[in-house]
């Protein structure tokens, strides 16, 4: 069976910032695979089109430039928000307004997304929301373990059960 729409993909695999010899930002093994439900969304686009065709057992090596990934960063991501936005009880919490802390966040739609801390003010706290990725080449080699048809169940509710 090869991958394409509403299969259940599992697979293993090695990514490198930049290209093969890049330094490694995550490995997933055979003992936790990954296992995604192609075509639901869920995954980069150009991600899905490497894997497109493949069968189980067969190895795969590509690298998805920035702007296929995450992105370049913007300043239209760093936000500048008052101090009160962190409160719980009208407290925030010792420790957590410091440079390079990431702070899980969600927006009024209910969307979380995390940010991290460029610079704490008197008043207010500068977030920086691009994606960590944004502006690198992302390379992925890695191997099929299995291919399966998605149930009725996982197309309708777009994701693996």
């Amino acid at each position: 069976m090869t991958i394409s729409n509403e299969k259940v993909v599992t697979l293993v695999y090695q990514l490198k910032v930049d290209n093969s010899e890049g330094d490694i930002i995550e490995t997933v093994k055979e003992d936790k695979p990954f296992v995604f439900l192609y075509g639901a969304g869920s995954m980069l686009p150009k991600f899905e089109e490497n894997l497109n065709g493949l069968k189980a057992n067969e190895k795969f090596e590509f690298t998805l430039k920035s702007d296929d990934a995450y992105g370049q960063a913007t300043e239209d991501a760093l936000m500048d928000l008052p101090k009160n936005t962190f409160e719980v009880d009208g407290n925030i919490e010792e420790g957590l307004l410091a440079e390079g802390n990431v702070i899980p966040m969600q927006n009024d739609e209910g969307q979380k997304f995390n940010g991290v801390i460029v610079e704490v003010k008197e008043e207010s706290v500068i977030i920086d929301f691009n994606h960590p990725l944004a502006g690198d080449d992302l390379h992925f080699t890695g191997n099929i373990i299995e291919v399966r048809e998605a149930t009725k169940e996982e197309i309708e509710h777009g994701h693996v059960h």
